[in-house]
């Protein structure tokens, strides 16, 4: 209602002290609200009644805000903001508890203006006596709860709003259709509940906090005031819930270390890229890529610098490839970089060039500058396959490929690489099955004294009797064994079947040591020693009588570890060979540092003596200042033994005596050497000239 000029006339002609003392007769109980200080500032005689009071100074100084509840906050927040926006009045049952009684009463609120501008709150308030306790209750409840619950008519025009539902508004005037953000969930929201079903629906809802997902339920009611026919809808907050299913989701399909795209994500995906490229008659390149040393960084500057290592080169690749197609992590140091080639000018050999380019420029990883560098395989669809599984494997077969080439470039697969790989599979399978089978034997190749053309040792060297390809020599098999870790097992298999043989020698006389090769690889067998320095009580041998053949190589780096694993054999009375001397990197100093009892001069050096006379003479040298027997190998000409017994070599062995034999034949050919130095023996003494007359 608006005052007119009359009334406001009118008005003046009253006694402001009559007018109040009249106001304080009045049976509704009428007090002022101050929203910033959450105290009453005013009341007249009847809310001193209600609110207990005995005097209003006494209850001016109450802090209604001491024991307030968060909605009830909420609520008179609501209020004030509705009194600023215009002239609103609102009627509702409010319980309240002064000095801890609970009153009902049905309050009307009205906006009021303080004296220094500020927004007050007038209330007028009847004490309800005949409102029954659940409805009390749930009144309370309706009040209280976080649950946002609001009452639209069938236009979706807003009819009521309980306080947590009005929090969330951004504007109280607020459609159904405009909470929702998806105007095809609100759509179908209400056709359900028109055609009378009720609805549950997770939807993003706009809010006073943004964009938020919203578990919203709705069903037909009557309207109480109207009868008329509304929704009802309560609104619970998800998006915390909704946020962590996201990212549950997410990380069920991408990497949790980099964020790229993972296994699952390429499994689920990939198929359509292939479908597509297909479809399209476009090709579809996949590189595989592998970081070089990637391990070493790991073992010297820990998992924590390797890591941001892997999140550096995500980023770099996945800010090279961008949009024009997908980069994923698979594991470990490997990653997959899928290129659709849409416009068909795509150069393949040049794109993985420029992702090897990537990587010239050096990373700064906490400090540490790494210069890393990939090894890169390429198959392409349909080229290579046209289903995922095909692909992958080629593109891992090439990637095998790149890491062996050393070359830093990008490496296609071909259908040589696949057969080559097919072979492999089935050379592994072969090898299990003659470890199993017993498909193994073993040969050995004499060594003789220089001086004396006397058997004094053999070298072991395993050979495989394969079902369909007859005897095998170690080069067409050791290599895959060394490739797959199966030489740990056939390794095994050799040394204990030295060690059986060795016993089964000295039992029949013949009293020569035996070596044995010892592959760098199986060292990584942390059993190895432990095994070896078992083997008198496993097989009866004479350790005196055995020795281990090791290559240059197994001593790089000066480790401890293999420093103690050779002292120990040494200790239990093992021979220490060095096998290949001169290929290698040993030095002196080395070689002082390590329990060695043989010097095998390398083949390469017996071959050319004409131009390797005088390192092959050094090395000879070398093994008198270490006190180490000398043996040539590779021994083919007659020339060549001169030559060693000559300069004073101790031993040799090769063709020119006898190649790798048989057990059987090598006993019989012991058995001749024997009898040989036997008779030189004799004729030494002077008793083989009578012998030879007579």
């Amino acid at each position: 209602m608006t005052l007119t000029e009359a009334d406001i006339d009118l008005i003046d002609t009253i006694d402001p002290r009559e007018l109040m003392a009249q106001v304080d007769r009045i049976a509704t109980a009428m007090w002022v609200f101050d929203f910033e200080r959450k105290r009453i500032v005013w009341a007249n005689h009847s809310a001193l009644d209600v609110w207990g009071a005995t005097s209003l100074a006494e209850l001016r100084r109450r802090d209604l805000g001491v024991d307030m509840s968060r909605a009830v906050a909420e609520r008179l927040d609501q209020y004030r903001a509705d009194f600023c926006r215009g002239d609103a009045t609102f009627s509702e049952n409010w319980t309240i508890y002064p000095n801890g009684i609970p009153k009902t009463l049905q309050v009307v609120f009205r906006g009021l203006r303080l004296r220094d501008g500020r927004m007050a709150m007038l209330c007028e308030g009847t004490v309800n006596h005949d409102i029954r306790p659940e409805t009390l209750r749930s009144a309370e409840a309706l009040l209280h709860t976080p649950v946002m619950i609001s009452l639209f008519s069938r236009n979706g025009a807003p009819l009521y709003r309980n306080p947590a539902s009005r929090a969330s508004q951004i504007d109280p005037d607020l459609t159904l259709h405009n909470r929702l953000v998806d105007a095809t969930v609100a759509d179908a929201l209400t056709g359900a509940l028109d055609y009378g079903s009720d609805c549950k629906v997770v939807a993003q809802t706009r809010t006073n906090r943004g964009i938020r997902w919203h578990e919203i339920t709705a069903r037909i009611c009557r309207d109480a005031v109207t009868g008329v026919q509304a929704y009802l809808v309560s609104e619970i907050d998800v998006t915390e819930l909704k946020e962590t299913q996201e990212r549950a989701r997410f990380f069920a399909d991408h990497d949790l270390l980099t964020g790229l795209p993972n296994r699952v994500f390429l499994q689920a995906h990939l198929p359509k890229m292939i479908r597509n490229a297909t479809t399209d008659a476009q090709s579809l390149y996949l590189y595989f890529i592998d970081l070089n040393g990637f391990k070493t960084v790991n073992d010297t500057l820990g998992h924590a610098v390797g890591d941001l290592l892997l999140k550096a080169v995500a980023g770099r690749l996945s800010g090279f490839v961008a949009e024009r197609g997908t980069v994923a992590r698979l594991g470990g140091d490997e990653f997959l970089v899928c290129i659709p080639d849409r416009t068909g000018t795509l150069n393949p050999q040049e794109f993985g060039r420029q992702l090897i380019d990537l990587f010239l420029e050096p990373m700064d990883i906490a400090g540490h500058v790494l210069h890393t560098t990939l090894a890169v395989g390429l198959s392409i669809c349909p080229d290579d396959g046209t289903d995922m599984d095909t692909l992958m494997r080629h593109c891992d077969l090439a990637l095998f490929e790149a890491k062996n080439d050393k070359s830093s470039k990008v490496t296609p697969f071909s259908m040589d690489l696949r057969q080559r790989l097919e072979e492999k599979v089935t050379l592994e399978k072969d090898l299990w099955r003659a470890l199993e089978r017993d498909e193994f034997v073993l040969y050995y190749q004499p060594r003789l004294c220089v001086k004396t053309g006397a058997i004094v040792s053999a070298e072991a060297l395993i050979r495989w009797q394969h079902p369909e390809r007859g005897l095998l020599g170690p080069l067409s098999f050791i290599p895959a064994c060394e490739e797959t870790g199966m030489i740990i097992d056939v390794g095994e298999w050799v040394y204990r079947n030295v060690a059986r043989q060795q016993a089964q020698m000295q039992a029949e006389g013949i009293d020569i040591s035996l070596s044995i090769n010892l592959s760098p690889r199986q060292f990584s067998d942390p059993d190895l020693i432990t095994k070896i320095l078992r083997l008198p009580l496993d097989t009866g041998c004479n350790p005196e009588r055995l020795g281990f053949e090791i290559t240059e190589s197994v001593l790089l780096g000066d480790s401890e570890m293999i420093r103690t694993a050779l002292q120990r054999m040494k200790n239990h009375g093992y021979q220490i060979i060095i096998d290949d001397f001169g290929t290698g990197y040993s030095n002196l100093a080395y070689l002082q540092k390590y329990p060695i009892d043989v010097l095998k001069i390398d083949q390469t050096f017996i071959r050319d003596l004409k131009t390797t006379a005088p390192i092959t003479r050094l090395i000879v040298s070398l093994g008198q200042v270490l006190n180490v027997r000398i043996v040539a190998e590779g021994v083919e000409l007659g020339e060549q033994l001169d030559w060693l017994v000559e300069n004073g070599c101790d031993e040799y062995q090769g063709f020119y005596f006898s190649r790798p034999v048989p057990y059987d034949d090598f006993a019989r050919l012991y058995e001749t050497n024997r009898e040989r130095q036997e008779m030189l023996a004799k004729m030494r003494d002077g008793q083989g000239l009578r012998v030879l007359r007579s």
